[in-house]
């Protein structure tokens, strides 16, 4: 009996909420620390192929405790803030590493870059579960807030949809040398077009016998030589025919994705605040300011990687210093979902008695 018991007390020394969460921030400051270290290749370099299985480990690893620990709230009754709402919450960010896993396979193993794959599909589901699971809390609460309340929340949404708003406009891409402005371009090519004087045709000696030519080759359009590096990246790669099928089919999707995780991102940063503004102060308050903290920054990777997409040129290789928001989502995910754990088991556990 007494070896069973002590099994059980370090047991759940172990998985004490003061250890996980000391845990989590272990593994964030790790995840910190190596994406400074390691984020910024050599000149004229790619990110080396070790770099890019980091990112997916700290991330993965970040997402897949967290999903655990939300969906351990959702099995216990004495959950204060619902069952529902961490079925919620766990469900989506467990979406969210199916969908991860997709995209580093897409990425990683098969070489792909495509705008829309099938971890989409789970990133969207992502989108919605963790809506849902939100929404639930913030009604659960019974929203009445102050008046500087509701301008905080109304400022931080304002922010929120210009700052993405200005990040999916496409424009001009930096470069290490400035910003190429093709309009720029155009118009100092028509204005020096018209002053190149033409060549004059060389002048034929009476009696003299014209020189034949040997034809001139077509010039090769654009469009063929994108072909035709299409072609070798095709022959390229070791993805599946199915899998270049499919790319193929979802590409014309590629406008209305990107679009929906841009009003996704604003929405859930929305309800974020509200949470925050909601059980400011209360005895939750600490749980549901970290699950405030991980939608801003998956709001923060977002924003940085349309905005990567969009104004930076040539094509973007993921594992960038700003992606370590991606973990940090993660782990703050799971803090909440520890602290709400242990919040809510302390106080329906009964007082002991007194001797006397």
């Amino acid at each position: 009996m007494s070896s069973t018991s002590e099994k059980s007390s370090t047991s759940q020394s172990f998985l004490s909420a003061q250890t996980i969460v000391m845990a989590g921030i272990v593994w964030a400051v790790l995840s910190l620390l190596f994406f400074l270290l390691f984020s910024v290749p050599p000149k004229g370099q790619d990110l080396p192929f070790w770099y890019v299985i980091g990112t997916y480990v700290f991330e993965l690893g970040a997402q897949l405790a967290a999903a655990l620990l939300c969906l351990r709230n959702w099995r216990s009754p004495q959950i204060v803030s619902g069952r529902n709402v961490w079925l919620g919450i766990g469900l989506g960010v467990l979406s969210y590493l199916i969908g991860n896993l997709l995209f580093g396979c897409w990425e990683v193993v098969w070489g792909l870059d495509p705008d829309v794959s099938l971890g989409d599909v789970f990133y969207i589901a992502a989108y919605f579960l963790l809506a849902w699971g939100m929404i639930l809390a913030v009604i659960s609460r019974r929203l009445n807030l102050e008046i500087w309340q509701w301008a905080v929340l109304a400022a931080i949404a304002a922010g929120g949809i210009a700052l993405a708003v200005w990040v999916a406009t496409p424009t001009n891409k930096i470069t290490p040398a400035g910003v190429i402005n093709p309009a720029a371009t155009e118009q100092v090519a028509t204005s020096v077009a018209p002053t190149a004087k033409a060549p004059k045709a060389p002048a034929i000696k009476p009696g003299s016998k014209p020189v034949a030519k040997a034809p001139a080759k077509p010039a090769v359009t654009e469009e063929a030589e994108e072909a035709e590096e299409a072609e070798e990246a095709e022959e390229a790669t070791a993805a599946p025919s199915w899998v270049q099928a499919l790319d193929k089919q979802l590409e014309p999707y590629a406008y209305p994705v990107n679009l929906f995780y841009i009003i996704g991102d604003v929405f859930l940063l929305i309800i974020a605040t509200a949470l925050l503004l909601a059980f400011w102060g209360g005895r939750f308050s600490n749980s549901w300011r970290m699950i405030a903290a991980a939608t801003f920054s998956l709001y923060i990777a977002d924003m940085w990687f349309k905005y990567a997409e969009t104004r930076i040129q040539g094509e973007y290789q993921s594992g960038s210093l700003l992606e370590v928001f991606f973990v940090f989502m993660g782990v703050l995910f799971g803090i909440g979902a520890v602290l709400e754990h242990d919040i809510s088991t302390r106080s329906r556990r009964p007082g002991r008695k007194q001797r006397g």
